[in-house]
């Protein structure tokens, strides 16, 4: 750097240090002349109220009303009060503030700290209508007036000064989680402009957090909207902040968390909206799980006395209880796409279900869940082991094969060895298929209970072993700390998850006929290793029911491999194979076809062969 340079940035610095020093003397004189002039207002003011009586500061004060209304301007200035609804599973509280929902506590359920459960709690939401009435009102800024109070029902009104009123009614019906809304806007018509055909819905709650495990709750708390007729609902977020505009008509709009969620219907249907759904991060000092907002609109009519219907939902995620409703509720519970969401809806739940009848302990209810899906895909399962087994006792007639034909480079001869691996297996009555089948049974079952366990209200809280919630994690361990990956806590039943899942990879790669083959070493790793670890890292931090459902199939898979084995004898498919030596081969279709492939794969390679000789 020349001293040109050197000399410019040093007068550079010089004049930014001089240049903030000058502004901070500046900001501390004006912060002093700001001060001083609020001291002499607030003097003034004093001396003022010292001078006038009341009554003249009233006066004064009505000269600069906000609203045109007289009776909504008084209305605006009004203190609130709180008013409780209350049955035996709901208490819902309201505030005369905006005659809106002011907390919702559900009775028969509590958090994982043993504290009230709430789907919001108070001062926690806002609900409010804005509608054009010679100028802009939106009911969360105005007092209302209590007209009814009875043990399920409360009535508040807005009254304007030409006797007529926006009035909200709500009903809390007897063992229920539904709250009826009726909206009214009475005697309105010459305040409300004949033109005005359309009111907007300011419906926004922050949800708290419910549950042991915040990547859990997190991943199965979402946003669901849903069109009357379509088959299920349209979500947004699942683990995710998001945004969605609908402009056409829709029917309810629910925000949920992992077991609980806020639903709201309009019977006559919203005619648009925009909602949205944003998650607190895990360390928000308020222990908040999400904000959630909807603008929705609405249409009525102005020149009529006019009551539009509204449903609140507050309460469980359960199935059964969301379908009484005859509303589509329940679609809002993940059970997989339509072949994993039939089974789950069709056996899965019921079966679940008939044993709670019966017993208490869920721990044995998933164990007992577990040996009635092994017993049905038995039949399977036990074609799949069986073509293992045989294919194990093969082994020494394959691996002549694989010395007849060592040349992997040469493509006819690799057919050649596909075709006499073919002719063995037809010999001793083995399918190579066979093992395929019952991963095309037990995959959809694996993916249905994947979805089933985690969103499973009944396991919520359900102790079983050392496990104190079946519906999250398990941990032995709690480092106090968050480890890459593994997180904070080490799960017990993910731990033994992962080490049967090593035993049966274990067990059935050793029978497998190509086990020393080179080139099937990254599949056994993939296998024997990455599976494993990969599941361990996945439950650790899921519910500990999912895990352990994953632990017992396992471990009743490898006691079927074992007494299917002992049931299989090598000399006796060697006796078959041996009986049917020489014997012209059945050929199935697929067969036919690929031999013919091969043939025409022979010619092309002997034509080519001659054009370069």
């Amino acid at each position: 750097m020349d001293k040109n340079s050197i000399i410019g940035f040093v007068l550079i610095a010089l004049i930014f240090i001089g240049f903030t020093s000058f502004e901070a003397n500046r900001g501390r004189k004006i912060a002093e002349a700001q001060a001083q002039a609020d001291s002499i207002a607030l003097a003034e003011k004093l001396a003022w109220e010292a001078e006038h009586p009341v009554t003249d500061r009233v006066q004064v004060v009505e000269q600069h009303n906000v609203y045109k209304d007289s009776s909504i301007e008084l209305a605006s200035k009004a203190a609130a009060e709180i008013i409780a609804l209350e049955n035996d599973k709901l208490k819902v509280e309201f505030t005369t503030k905006g005659a809106q929902p002011y907390s919702v506590n559900v009775k028969d359920y509590y958090n994982y700290d043993s504290t009230a459960l709430y789907i919001f709690k108070p001062g926690q939401a806002e609900y409010s209508i804005s509608v054009y009435a010679g100028e802009y009102i939106h009911t969360k800024d105005f007092t209302f007036t209590v007209v009814e109070n009875t043990d399920s029902t409360v009535v508040m009104r807005l009254p304007f000064s030409n006797g007529g009123y926006i009035e909200q009614k709500y009903v809390l019906l007897k063992d229920s989680y539904r709250v009826n809304n009726y909206l009214s806007f009475v005697g309105l018509d010459g305040v409300i402009p004949r033109n005005v055909s359309v009111f907007d819905i300011d419906y926004n709650i922050t949800v708290p957090r419910m549950e042991k495990g915040y990547k859990n709750e997190v991943q199965y708390s979402k946003l669901n909207y849903y069109f009357e007729g379509d088959k299920k609902p349209e979500e947004v977020g699942r683990g995710r902040s998001g945004s969605e505009r609908v402009d056409s008509k829709l029917s309810w709009f629910a925000f949920q968390q992992q077991f609980f969620s806020a639903i709201f219907r309009a019977p006559q249907q919203y005619s648009s909206g925009e909602m949205s759904i944003n998650f607190f991060p895990e360390n928000d000092p308020d222990h908040n799980l999400m904000a959630c907002n909807a603008k929705m609109r609405s249409e009525f009519s102005a020149s009529q006395n006019t009551t539009i219907p509204f449903e609140f939902y507050f309460g469980p995620n359960h199935y059964q209880t969301l379908k009484s409703y005859d509303h589509n509720y329940e679609k809002i519970i993940p059970l997989g796409g339509s072949l994993v969401g039939w089974f789950t809806k069709y056996a899965i739940i019921p079966m679940f279900n008939f044993f709670s009848r019966f017993i208490e302990s869920f721990g044995l209810i998933i164990l007992l869940m577990t040996l009635v899906i092994k017993l049905v895909v038995f039949p399977f399962t036990y074609k799949s082991f069986a073509s293992s087994a045989k294919m194990s006792a093969l082994k020494p007639e394959l691996d002549k094969i694989n010395a007849k034909y060592p040349n992997s480079d040469n493509q006819q001869e690799m057919m050649k060895k596909q075709q006499a691996t073919m002719n063995l297996y037809k010999r001793a009555g083995v399918s190579p298929m066979g093992g395929c089948l019952p991963m095309l049974f037990t995959f959809p079952i694996l993916w249905a209970m994947f979805r089933f366990f985690p969103a499973s209200i009944e396991l919520r809280q359900q102790s079983f072993l050392w496990c104190d919630d079946l519906s999250a994690y398990d941990s032995i361990i709690d480092y106090g700390t968050k480890l890459p990956i593994l997180g904070d806590h080490l799960s017990l039943f993910a731990l033994l998850m992962a080490v049967t899942m090593w035993l049966y990879s274990k067990m059935t790669m050793s029978s497998q006929p190509n086990a020393n083959d080179p080139s099937a070493a990254s599949m056994r790793f993939m296998s024997l290793w990455m599976m494993p670890i990969m599941m361990f890292f996945i439950c650790n931090s899921l519910s500990a029911a999912l895990s352990y459902y994953y632990l017992l199939s396992q471990l009743i898979s490898i006691v079927q491999t074992w007494a299917i084995r002992k049931s299989i004898k090598p000399e006796v498919v060697l006796a078959k194979l041996k009986e049917n030596e020489g014997k012209p081969i059945p050929k199935s279709k697929w067969q036919q076809r690929l031999e013919e492939a091969q043939k025409l794969q022979e010619k092309q390679m002997r034509e080519q062969q001659k054009r370069y000789r």
